[in-house]
C-alpha cells in the first residue's frame, strides 16, 4: 500500500495547510467526472481522499508517523518481542488471558460474563465503546451544491454510500451519516461518518450568501441603447432588459433565480470594439456631449 504522503506528494514534514493545498489540487485534477476517459480515476480519486483522511487527522496521522496504524487507518500488531514479553509476564504471575479480562471487567464495575451490576429490571446491560467517527472529502460541482443533488461514494474500505446534498451546500460544511463510522465493541453502536464537501468553482457563477452574481459582458451601444438580453441562471436561461444609459458595474436583479430565498444580481461590464471602427472613431472625434461631465472630478484633491 502506498505511503499517503507520496499520494499527495509531500513531505513528511508537511503542515496542515500544505496538506490541505496538496489534497485541493489533487482532487480537481483526478476528480472522476474531469476525467471521464480514466478508467483509474475512481481509484486515484478514492486513495487521494484517504490519504487526506488520515494526515488530516492530528491524532492518526501521529499514529502513523510511529508506526501505530497503517495506511488504511488499521492497527499495526506490535513487534513480536513485544507480544512474547506480555504473555510472559502474565503467565509469570499465573493468569491466563481470560482471567486479565475477567479482573478488568469486574475493576470497571461489571458483573461476571460481561454484564454490568445494579441493573434494572434483572436486565444486564453490556460494557461497550462506541466505535470512532471516520472522515471523508467529497467535491462536487458548484451547480450540484447549489441545486442538491444525490451521490454514491465508495469508502477505502470498498463499502458504498448514498449520499443526499441538499440545496445550498457551502463549501467546507460537513455531512454526518450516523453509524456509517467504525463499528463499536461489546455491542456499543458503531461511530459515524463526516463527510467535508468541497465545492468547486463555477467559470461564471459565484456565490455571496446566497445570492449568485454573474458578470455580463454588454458592447457599448447595448449599454447606451439599452437591450433585451438572454442571460444564464441556475434553473435555464431568461430574458433581462438592459436600461439605457446603464455603465460599467450596474447590478441587475433577478428576484429569487439564488439559492433557496436568494437573487441572482447581474452585474454590467462593458466591452470595447477589438477591430476598428472608423465611423465610431469619427463621430467621437466631433461630438459634443449636450451635458458634459468630469468623471475623475472625485480623483481632485
Amino acid at each position: 500500500m502506498r505511503n499517503p504522503y507520496e499520494i499527495l506528494g509531500i513531505a513528511p514534514t508537511a503542515t496542515a495547510s500544505e496538506i490541505r493545498s496538496a489534497y485541493r489540487r489533487l482532487a480537481k485534477q483526478k476528480h472522476p467526472d474531469t476525467n471521464p476517459t480514466n478508467k483509474n480515476a475512481a481509484d486515484e480519486f478514492a486513495a487521494i481522499s484517504s490519504a487526506n483522511t488520515l494526515l488530516s487527522d492530528p491524532e492518526k496521522r501521529a499514529r502513523f508517523d510511529r508506526g501505530e496504524i497503517d495506511a488504511t487507518g488499521a492497527e499495526t500488531a506490535p513487534p513480536r518481542s513485544q507480544r512474547r514479553g506480555r504473555t510472559s509476564s502474565a503467565q509469570q504471575a499465573g493468569f491466563e488471558p481470560e482471567d486479565l479480562e475477567e479482573m478488568l471487567r469486574r475493576a470497571m464495575g461489571g458483573a461476571p460474563g460481561g454484564t454490568q451490576g445494579g441493573t434494572r429490571g434483572g436486565q444486564s446491560r453490556r460494557t461497550g465503546i462506541r466505535g470512532d467517527d471516520v472522515g471523508y472529502t467529497l467535491t462536487i460541482p458548484f451547480m450540484e451544491a447549489a441545486l442538491g443533488t444525490k451521490r454514491r461514494i465508495t469508502l477505502p474500505d470498498g463499502k458504498s454510500l448514498d449520499v443526499t446534498i441538499p440545496p445550498g451546500h457551502r463549501d467546507g460544511q460537513v455531512l454526518r451519516l450516523r453509524g456509517q463510522g467504525l463499528p463499536g465493541f461489546g455491542g456499543a453502536p458503531a461511530g459515524d461518518a463526516l463527510i467535508e464537501i468541497g465545492v468547486a468553482p463555477h467559470r461564471f457563477f459565484r456565490r455571496e450568501a446566497d445570492d449568485i452574481l454573474l458578470d455580463l459582458p454588454v458592447t457599448i451601444q447595448e449599454a447606451i441603447l439599452g437591450a433585451r438580453l438572454e442571460v444564464p441562471t441556475l434553473t435555464g436561461p431568461v430574458t433581462l432588459t438592459i436600461p439605457p444609459r446603464s455603465g460599467p458595474g450596474t447590478r441587475l436583479r433577478l428576484r429569487g433565480r439564488g439559492i433557496n430565498a436568494g437573487h441572482q444580481f447581474v452585474v454590467l461590464t462593458i466591452v470595447l470594439p477589438q477591430q476598428e471602427e472608423p465611423a465610431l472613431e469619427e463621430f467621437l472625434r466631433t461630438w459634443q456631449p449636450a451635458h458634459p461631465q468630469d468623471p475623475r472630478k472625485d480623483l481632485i484633491p
